[in-house]
């Protein structure tokens, strides 16, 4: 693993290497759930390749109160907020993660063969966004290549937007861009015919449709220009939007048997994911989820809380289990000896008696 990120005063760790919890994944859901986790007294490692999805964007949007601020400026001011409360980040691509043999954790293995254990683990390792093989959209992604309106849609407001499509959305996306420009194109490209009932409400909104397949993108001055077809046309475009499919980045829990499903829209399958339960938690006892990794269409701000809750999730399992250990413990040390048929455990002083001395009878007479 790269270098540790931490505070003078680092978390508490059972033993060296030991957290209560591994957070597989540094962006919003990850540094979310363990600054949660950090502010819980819990000790946490995060575990981040570094490799933002939304590292192209110039700003996030519809985060309330943070508006516009760069991917790069929320990260590091999580990161600082994190380390902070105690937690530690580290860089590095987790490689495998595995139940250890006595059931009681988990060890997390990186791509260098460090590893660390841990008693929980938060998985938010978001998606990849699997592009449209049309030369030049891949390096346009993020900043002209768009497929979200609520992240991107006002920053190219009035401006003619191409939409390409390749699969069943390309009307729907087309009709709903519509919002934001006059000036909309739906390309056909490689996507199906729209049906009669399609190619009027494309009518009734002004939204012109291009036939033939789209074979590139022309940029001028290092901003996107046009769309170039096949047949040799260039029509200008300052903004495609495009229906990436989203893919889990979720191979290293295999040891786990935690698979990854296929997720649909209107019946047609658009992404995989991890399913989980609405605080994140997985069928895998000990393991939570949080972001794009289970909710691809999650924003950045939706990301962040679903961390939190992932955390919050974690730390009450945690509490819980501690809970039953020491009870357990107790009722061991509390056993009768033989010889005296006295409770080997130490009274206290004379006419006191503590919550974990009383039994339900003994709270029940001295009420």
């Amino acid at each position: 693993m790269g270098t540790r990120e931490q505070a003078d005063a680092p978390g508490r760790r059972s033993a060296a290497d030991r957290y209560d919890v591994v957070v597989i994944g540094g962006g919003a859901a990850g540094l979310g759930g363990a600054l949660t986790l950090a502010r819980a007294r819990r000790s946490v490692l995060v575990v981040d390749e570094g490799r933002p999805r939304n590292a192209p964007a110039s700003g996030i949007h519809g985060y309330l109160g943070l508006d516009g601020t760069p991917p790069a400026e929320l990260l590091a001011a999580g990161r600082r907020e994190v380390t902070g409360y105690g937690g530690e980040i580290v860089t590095g691509t987790v490689a495998t993660a595995q139940r250890l043999a006595d059931g009681a954790g988990f060890r997390v293995v990186t791509a260098d063969g460090s590893s660390v254990t841990a008693a929980r683990l938060l998985v938010t390792t978001g998606l990849t966004d699997e592009l449209p093989q049309v030369p030049g959209l891949a390096a346009r992604w993020g900043r002209e290549v768009l497929h979200c309106p609520y992240c991107h849609g006002w920053e190219v407001r009035d401006e003619p937007i191409g939409i390409l499509s390749s699969g069943p959305f390309g009307v729907d996306q087309a009709l709903m861009w519509r919002q934001w420009s006059k000036d909309v194109t739906l390309f056909l490209h490689t996507g199906p015919e729209p049906s009669d009932e399609e190619y009027e409400r494309l009518a009734a909104r002004e939204i012109a449709v291009v036939d033939g397949e789209v074979t590139g993108v022309e940029v001028t001055g290092d901003r996107l220009a046009g769309i170039r077809l096949a047949d040799g046309r260039t029509l200008p475009c300052r903004a495609v939007v495009v229906a990436p499919r989203f893919t889990a980045r979720a191979a290293f829990l295999a040891g786990l048997g935690l698979d990854v499903t296929e997720r649909e829209r209107s019946g047609h399958v658009f992404a995989t994911h991890i399913a989980a339960g609405p605080a994140g938690a997985t069928g895998v006892p000990g393991v939570w989820v949080a972001g794009n990794v289970t909710d691809p269409t999650a924003q950045v701000n939706a990301a962040a809380v679903g961390g939190n809750l992932a955390g919050a999730a974690i730390n009450a399992d945690l509490t819980a289990e501690e809970t039953d250990l020491a009870v357990a413990e107790r009722r061991a040390s509390a056993t009768v000896t033989p010889a005296t048929g006295t409770p080997a455990a130490a009274t206290p002083a004379t006419g006191t008696r503590t919550a974990t001395d009383l039994t339900t009878t003994d709270r029940k007479a001295h009420r």
